[in-house]
């Protein structure tokens, strides 16, 4: 049919297949995004190819957004988890090496063929690059084409069913990662004190530092009846009540530091105002609070910053990211002069520039490029690993100059699905236009070894990780789909979840895995 012919027409098909497919639960289980993979492979099958061009754009569009969302929490994430997480995907690759090494001695399957068959069920082109470069054989691509399609297919249903099989709630798991994330993050609360300490009657904010000593913020200051907003020069009397913003132990300090907790009320006041207010104004992205002088100028306190659904207590050190909400308590003749330092402009965060996603993937490419030589091989990032590491840098700097690397939630959402769907299929149908032919040339005994190459290493890995590291099981779906340098099986995965606990758990790993899997190739080709 002449419209098949027509690689657009039928890229679009795909996705709307796929999708319609993947909607269909049965049991409970649905394929989601990952059945635009399913459908690709069979249009693969009848001749239907999506050119290898949007594939790579897709996936560089993935990756990026990936590494952009997940760059601010990375190294976080990497101090908090690195260890367990580098173990574990040493375990996988290392263990998934040791199958192919049985295979070869056991089977007498030519070395070469067994370095690709390694390399395809682990889906690792940059690990392809180094078995040919290796070898010198066209038995290692054979074998990587062998081995790739049920890696793809594999990971994609044992991450699928995997919650399933262990009996694992999704929305349980997301809450307790997220318990987790936020016991880094103590809640932010508010309460009244009466001024009593001796040490404190008569001395002003400016000598007593507060701020400083306890962590927590004073909002009002209440004096014979009358509320004010504390200044440097405000003196505390006897008597006084004070509302102090911040954690508990910052609150704590307050108690220790001014006088016993009252349930007296502090009335805001006809002549204050308190408001959250949006931080779209660029120039003061990556400034800190003690940076921005003009809050003394209006006697504006900031009392809490709202940061991925997390209160953070304010300090003068805190510095400000794009899409911040913070709370502020002014005089109300002066919210509308300090809105507008912060911008508090809500169309900002619906707008995307796209210089700096075009100039952070050009430089991801350029980074992926470059290689470390050695005597008996070469090692560098590639495409995926490239942009992965400029991106999480990006994400993590924030803004560089007026440019600023950082996107809206929704925006890279919409330009993730984008990526993603553009990859599936062509990775899909390029997989599919071979296995057939594959299985006929070489029957199902290498497509077996393939799938054990695949399934067994994700099993130990599965199995250590619950019952000894005792991980978040979403970061155990990202280091699966990491350790096996699955970026389909990502996307599975990141449909399954609204944390981004399995993109940087991919993040950490994936060069890992990459550079363990590289080495092992050319170990395996000495033998």
């Amino acid at each position: 049919m002449e419209l098949f012919s027509n690689s657009y027409f039928a890229l679009f098909l795909i996705i709307l297949i796929g999708f319609f497919i993947g909607r269909i639960k049965i049991k409970g289980i649905s394929l989601d995004v990952s059945g635009v993979i399913f459908v690709a492979l069979v249009f693969g099958h009848y001749g239907i190819i999506i050119p290898k061009d949007f594939q790579n754009l897709g996936l560089v569009i993935f990756i990026f957004t990936i590494g952009i969302q997940a760059g601010p929490s990375f190294f976080e994430s990497f101090k908090k988890h690195g260890r367990e997480l580098t173990i574990l995907a040493s375990m996988l690759v290392v263990s998934a090496s040791f199958i192919t090494f049985l295979v070869i001695y056991f089977f007498n399957i030519d070395k070469n063929l067994g370095i690709g068959l390694l390399t395809g069920s682990l889906t690792s082109t940059p690990g392809l690059a180094a078995a040919i470069d290796a070898t010198d054989s066209p038995l290692a691509s054979i074998g990587y084409g062998i081995g790739y399609p049920f890696g793809v297919i594999g990971v994609i249903l044992f991450v699928n069913f995997l919650p399933r099989i262990l009996r694992v709630n999704m929305k349980d798991e997301e809450k307790k990662y997220l318990e987790e994330t936020m016991a880094d993050y103590p809640e932010i609360i508010s309460k009244n004190f009466i001024v009593e300490n001796e040490n404190v009657i008569g001395k002003n904010f400016g000598d007593l530092n507060i701020r400083f000593m306890t962590k927590a913020v004073i909002s009002r200051v209440m004096h014979e009846g009358k509320v004010k907003l504390p200044e440097n020069d405000t003196i505390l009397h006897k008597e006084d009540i004070v509302v102090a913003v911040g954690s508990n132990e910052a609150l704590e300090r307050i108690r220790i530091l001014i006088g016993p907790e009252t349930k007296l009320e502090i009335p805001l006041g006809s002549n204050f105002d308190v408001r959250s207010v949006l931080v779209t104004n660029k120039d003061v992205v990556k400034k800190t609070l003690g940076q921005l002088h003009e809050l003394s100028k209006y006697h504006a306190t900031v009392t809490r910053i709202r940061r991925s659904g997390i209160d953070l207590s304010p300090s003068p050190s805190s510095g400000l990211q794009f899409g911040d909400k913070i709370t502020v308590i002014c005089q109300k003749e002066n919210m509308k002069q300090v809105s507008e330092i912060f911008g508090d402009d809500d169309r900002q965060l619906s707008n995307t520039d796209f210089f700096p996603i075009a100039a952070g993937i050009i430089l991801g490419i350029l980074v992926g490029k470059l290689s470390l030589n050695f005597n008996s091989f070469s090692l560098s990032l590639g495409l995926t690993g490239g942009i992965l590491l400029v991106a999480l840098i990006l994400g993590r700097t924030g803004k560089t100059g007026p440019i600023m690397w950082t996107m809206t939630g929704a925006s890279n959402q919409l330009l993730r699905q984008f990526g993603l769907l553009f990859f599936l299929a062509s990775v899909g149908s390029s997989a599919g236009s071979s296995l057939e032919q594959t299985f006929n040339q070489y029957g199902l005994e290498l497509f077996m070894y393939g799938i054990m190459i695949t399934l067994i290493p994700m099993i130990i890995t599965v199995i250590a990780a619950r019952y000894f590291f005792k991980i978040n099981f979403l970061i155990l779906l990202g280091t699966l789909t990491g350790g096996m340098t699955s970026t389909p099986g990502l996307a599975a995965v990141d449909n399954m979840t609204d944390t981004d606990a399995p993109a940087l758990a991919y993040a950490t790993v994936y060069p890992v895995a990459m550079v363990i899997l590289i080495v092992v190739a050319k170990i395996l080709s000495l033998l």
